[in-house]
C-alpha cells in the first residue's frame, strides 16, 4: 500500500514496518532502512526535502557508504534493486521478495554482520512448503550479496549453501499427446485453437502469443516471427521485449497448421496490418490469462487431462520437437530458452534446421 505526499512516497510493507522514498536526479532514493512508525518515515522525508532546497543534499546510498556505521541490507539492497535494469515483472517478484522473504528477518541487519550460520537459519526458517518460492529467495539475497563483496563492503558472500538456488520440479510434466492435442483445440472456441496449436507445436509462451500480430507471421517462408511479449504488472499490461534474448526468434510452424492459420486470419483476426491474433473478447486489446483458462480449463478436462497446465503445452511441442531427433542447441534457439546470450549463438546456427524440425513434426502429426 503507498501513501502519496506532495513531496515523496510512503509503502507500508507486508512487515507492517514504512518504507519512504522519494525522486531526485532521475532516480528513486530509499531511507537506508524502513520505520516502524509512519511519522518516523515522514520526518525523514521532511529532513531530505530540506537537504534538495538547501544544496547540500547527496543521495542517500553516498551518504550511508561513506558513513563508518557499516549499511544493512535493506540500505543496500534498496539502490541495489533500482539502479538494476529489468523486466517489469522480474523487478516486481525481486520487490516481493524483498518485502516478504528477506528484508523482514534481515533487513536491519549490517551486512558485516551476516554469517553463513545467519543466512543457513533464515533459509531454514522459509519452511520447505513454497520451494521455489524459497530458492528464488536465496538466489537473489545471493546475487545482492555478491554486489556488495564487489563493492568492497564485506569481504566474503556468506550465503553458499549448496543446491538452495535450486528447486525440485514438485509439479512432474506429463506431456500430452497427439490425440489429445486435437482434442483440447476442437474443445475451445474456434477463436482460441489456433492458439492452442501454437503452444502445443511451436511452444511459445503464453505472453508471446497474446501479443503476436498480423506482420508477424510471414505464411511464404512458414515462419511465425517473435520479437515482442506482453505482460500484466501491478494491474497494467506492459508489451516488451521476449523474457530473453534468446526468446527473439523466428519459429518454424509444421505445415499441417497452414489451413488453420489462413482460417484463423480470416474469420477471427481483424483486417488491420498489426491486428491481434489473440486479442481479449473487444477484438482491440490483449487477452488476460484469466480469460484464456476459463475455456482451457473446460478443454482439457474434455480431453481427459484436468492435470495438463497451459504451460504444459509449451513443454509438449519440446518433448514432440526433441523426438524429431533435434538437438539441445536447435530445441533451446526454437524455444528461445536460454542462459544468458548463448541461444543467440544456436539460434544463428539452427536457424536452416527449424524448418526441417517444422516438417517432421507435420510428418509425426498425418501418422495419427
Amino acid at each position: 500500500m503507498g501513501t502519496r505526499r506532495s513531496f515523496g512516497q510512503l509503502r507500508r510493507l507486508p512487515s507492517k514496518r514504512w518504507q519512504a522514498g522519494y525522486t531526485a536526479q532521475g532516480r528513486v532514493h530509499h531511507a537506508s532502512s524502513t520505520f516502524k512508525a509512519k511519522i518516523d518515515a515522514e520526518a525523514w522525508l521532511t529532513d531530505e526535502r530540506r537537504l534538495l532546497e538547501s544544496g547540500m543534499w547527496t543521495p542517500p546510498s553516498d551518504r550511508v557508504a561513506g558513513s563508518k556505521a557499516a549499511p544493512t541490507v535493506a540500505a543496500y539492497s534498496e539502490p541495489w534493486l533500482a539502479d538494476r535494469t529489468l523486466k517489469p515483472r522480474t523487478r516486481q517478484h525481486y520487490r516481493q521478495l524483498l518485502d516478504r522473504q528477506i528484508l523482514p528477518a534481515l533487513g536491519e541487519r549490517p551486512l558485516r554482520s551476516l554469517t553463513p550460520l545467519t543466512i543457513r537459519q533464515w533459509h531454514a526458517d522459509l519452511g520447505s512448503a513454497t520451494p521455489t518460492l524459497r530458492a528464488h529467495a536465496y538466489a537473489l539475497l545471493r546475487t545482492i550479496l555478491g554486489s556488495a563483496v564487489q563493492d568492497g563492503l564485506i569481504p566474503s558472500n556468506p550465503a553458499h549453501i549448496r543446491g538452495a538456488g535450486n528447486a525440485k520440479r514438485v509439479h512432474r510434466i506429463e506431456p500430452a499427446t497427439l490425440e489429445q492435442i486435437a482434442a483440447i483445440a476442437g474443445a475451445m472456441p474456434p477463436r482460441y485453437r489456433l492458439m492452442v496449436l501454437f503452444a502445443a507445436w511451436c511452444g511459445l509462451r503464453f505472453g508471446e502469443l497474446a501479443e503476436l500480430r498480423r506482420f508477424d507471421l510471414d505464411l511464404e517462408n512458414q515462419r511465425i516471427r517473435v520479437r515482442r511479449a506482453v505482460v500484466r504488472v501491478d494491474g497494467q499490461t506492459i508489451v516488451g521485449t521476449p523474457k530473453s534474448d534468446a526468446g527473439i526468434r523466428d519459429v518454424a510452424y509444421p505445415d499441417h497448421l497452414e489451413p488453420v492459420i489462413r482460417a484463423h486470419l480470416t474469420e477471427h483476426t481483424a483486417a488491420g496490418h498489426d491486428a491481434l491474433l489473440f486479442p481479449a473478447a473487444d477484438g482491440v486489446n490483449h487477452m488476460a490469462t484469466s480469460t484464456l483458462y476459463k475455456v482451457f480449463y473446460r478443454a482439457r478436462a474434455a480431453a481427459g487431462r484436468p492435470d495438463l497446465r497451459w504451460h504444459d503445452l509449451r513443454h509438449t511441442g519440446a518433448t514432440m520437437a526433441a523426438m524429431t531427433g533435434a538437438t539441445m542447441a536447435e530445441l533451446m534457439a526454437r524455444l528461445g530458452h536460454s542462459t544468458q546470450g548463448a541461444a543467440l549463438r544456436y539460434q544463428h546456427a539452427a536457424a536452416d534446421r527449424d524448418l526441417e524440425i517444422a516438417r517432421r513434426l507435420s510428418a509425426m502429426a498425418r501418422g495419427v
